[in-house]
């Protein structure tokens, strides 16, 4: 049996279950600048804490939604390890995605995975989709979910 044939085997039996949950991480407004002028989206909402305080309803400036799906990739490293045999992952994108909350700057957020499906693609490569759930502390509604999609690729 491949490397491949053995990783799906056991990733089928994890099917419905939660296969990770990451540590925390600090979303504070230095991220949020960052952020800002690495994508030249600089809106006031984002950058400007006393106009985001005086003018929106969350009293304060919020990190891009954009920001907070680019942890997850930080995410995955805390809750995936390669597979026997695996010699790569590739980000191969999400089928659904949903920004729920707004991510207040200074709130600390983490990702939780639950393995949805696995699909044989070809001879070399497997394809994981789990569902990832970003969740703020200390809140009941995430600030977003995501049907995300992993191609695990084997040597052959």
């Amino acid at each position: 049996m491949s490397a491949r044939d053995t990783a799906l085997a056991a990733s089928e039996k994890l099917i419905g279950t939660e296969v990770g949950v990451s540590n925390w991480i600090l979303v504070d407004q230095a991220m949020i600048d960052q952020f800002a002028k690495t994508t030249h989206d600089e809106q006031w909402i984002h950058v400007d804490p006393e106009r985001a305080a005086a003018e929106t309803p969350f009293g304060g400036t919020i990190a891009h939604g954009f920001l907070t799906l680019s942890l997850a990739s930080r995410f995955a490293y805390d809750c995936f390890n390669m597979l026997p045999g695996q010699v790569m992952g590739i980000n191969y994108g999400m089928n659904k995605l949903r920004f729920l909350k707004p991510v207040l700057a200074g709130s600390r957020l983490r990702g939780r995975f639950t393995l949805q499906k696995v699909t044989s693609k070809g001879p070399v490569n497997l394809l994981r989709e789990n569902l990832l759930t970003i969740e703020i502390e200390g809140e009941k509604t995430p600030a977003l979910i995501a049907e995300w999609l992993g191609m695990a690729v084997f040597k052959d």
